[in-house]
């Protein structure tokens, strides 16, 4: 197993050295933000010139008629030249996304071209659903090949969706403290800070020099990815303060780093959650922060790279959470899979919408003796509806930054409810006034003008007031405030605004 272990570290350093002479490896230096774009577009002419191939219409034949069977698409020696050129090229996040584009049998393909030294960071890029798809793809060693290049914090993202034994086999490598930081990242819960943290930093001791903390810096072959500071402890590795490099670089070289050091920075908790971490990066300007556990001893470090992966996760979250999606959904996986994921929001939406029209159909004798009531009741429902997702996604991004809290929830209820007055009243006017018009020519006109008024008014109230109870009350049940709140929203503001329109109407035209 020792053979084993340094032939490979030997293929590791052979293959990066490697990279280090490709285009490729300068390429991801100086990359162009259209390189993934362009790839896709090259590797999606490629596999259209391959779609003739009689293998490839055979299997789609074959794919067409059992889904749960996944194969790579074939590919000619010149395409697969092609391919492996592309994928070179590539940084490992633009493969994962161009992975991401590609049906599941072409995926697989590229899959193939792809260096096995760098499957292991393209696995920590993609979306747990093409994840999956990759893992299942790849043979035990292969696993384990990929993950053993990975840093321990990366290794613990990927411990969920990887086979108890490749797990157990890969924590069999690592040395004892890597051991001890994997089980502890494994430990912490998915959304807290210690699960993100990177355990690959630099602490100095704060009766140090400058120049010795100079010297012990430059027998690094290079410090740890967003190193804007070094960390300070005592002996006992509790935390003391931070000092920035460029501190180190321009003061005296004979200065104490006690004298130097911050103390007064911010530190996280392995249990805080990561998205209020994220919400103290964005507000402070950080790059790197200390976490510190309960006996104040330093265990990771925060970086800017993590943050920015946790808001883009979120604000998916938010907006797939809001009509009933996972975010990590796979696109090009199976029909029934993806059916089968969206029928609990399809059921509820389904179940409003023939509430509505219940609602409707209570009121048929006032819609039989005015018909234009048909015709405005969606401009009532419509209009609401706008308006209250107006305020739930404002409530949402709020909360979701912690700026409403219990002691300012009334105040925030309060001024969405008189912003709702306002809008109701405006829109009420116009849409009435226009109702008027439309229908002067009839005994009815000033009357459904009048209806169309107070109906408009009342069910944008109702929009507002809902736009803010739901994401409150999904809150308080400990749930995503962003969760279904549109489809709730809608079936409010839909069946609310019928009732609210037809009763007012039967009361007007008795």
């Amino acid at each position: 197993m020792a053979e084993m272990n340094e032939n490979r570290e030997e293929e590791k350093a052979e293959g990066a050295a490697a990279a280090d002479q490709t285009p490729g490896h300068e390429s991801a230096l100086t990359r162009d933000p259209d390189d993934a774009s362009n790839a896709l577009a090259r590797v999606q002419q490629i596999f259209e010139r391959l779609e003739d191939l009689p293998e490839n219409k055979r299997q789609k034949k074959e794919s067409g008629e059992n889904e749960e069977k996944s194969e790579a698409a074939p590919v000619t020696p010149e395409a697969a030249e092609e391919l492996r050129e592309i994928c070179e090229k590539l940084h490992p996040s633009d493969i994962a996304w161009v992975l991401e584009a590609l049906p599941l049998d072409e995926r697989l393909a590229l899959w193939n071209f792809v260096k096995s030294e760098r499957d292991g960071e393209i696995l920590i890029e993609v979306n747990d659903g093409v994840r999956e798809t990759l893992i299942d793809a790849m043979d035990r060693d292969e696993l384990v090949d990929a993950v053993e290049t990975l840093d321990t914090d990366e290794i613990a993202d990927l411990v969920p969706d990887l086979p108890p034994d490749v797990t157990a086999e890969v924590q069999e490598t690592l040395s004892l403290e890597e051991r001890s930081q994997l089980r502890a990242a494994m430990s912490y819960p998915e959304d807290s800070v210690g699960s993100r943290m990177d355990f690959e930093m630099v602490s100095v001791r704060e009766e140090s020099t400058l120049a010795a903390v100079l010297a012990y810096l430059r027998r690094f072959d290079s410090l740890p990815d967003h190193s804007d500071k070094v960390f300070v402890v005592d002996r006992h590795g509790h935390f003391k303060g931070t000092l920035l490099l460029t501190k180190i670089l321009v003061s005296d070289p004979d200065s104490l780093v006690r004298d130097l050091m911050q103390k007064d920075v911010l530190t996280l908790s392995p249990l805080d959650d990561v998205g209020d971490a994220a919400q103290a990066f964005e507000r402070y300007d950080l790059v790197s922060a200390a976490v510190v556990d309960e006996t104040g001893r330093l265990v990771g470090r925060l970086t800017v790279d993590e943050v920015v992966d946790v808001i883009r996760e979120e604000s998916e979250e938010d907006a797939y959470g809001a009509v009933g999606l996972d975010e990590d959904q796979d696109i090009f996986s199976s029909v029934w899979e993806t059916a089968k994921s969206r029928w609990l929001w399809l059921g509820v939406n389904l179940c409003t919408a023939f509430f509505a029209s219940r609602v409707i159909s209570a009121f048929d004798e006032t819609i039989e003796k005015v018909v234009a009531l048909a015709a405005l009741m969606p401009i009532v429902a419509g209009m609401a509806g706008n308006s209250g997702n107006q305020t739930l996604t404002l409530l949402v991004r709020s909360m979701a930054m912690g700026q409403v809290t219990e002691s300012n929830a009334p105040e925030v209820v309060r001024r969405e409810v008189m912003v709702a007055i306002c809008n109701g009243i405006l829109c009420g006017l116009v849409a009435g006034s226009l109702a008027w018009l439309l229908y002067a020519d009839t005994a009815q006109g000033m009357k459904l003008g009048f209806v169309m008024f107070l109906a408009m008014m009342l069910n944008i109230l109702l929009g507002a007031v809902v736009g803010v109870a739901v994401p409150m009350l999904l809150k308080a049940l400990g749930r995503d405030p962003a969760m279904g709140g549109s489809v709730l929203l809608t079936f409010m503001t839909d069946s609310g605004g019928f009732l609210i329109f037809l009763s007012l109407a039967t009361v007007f035209f008795r």
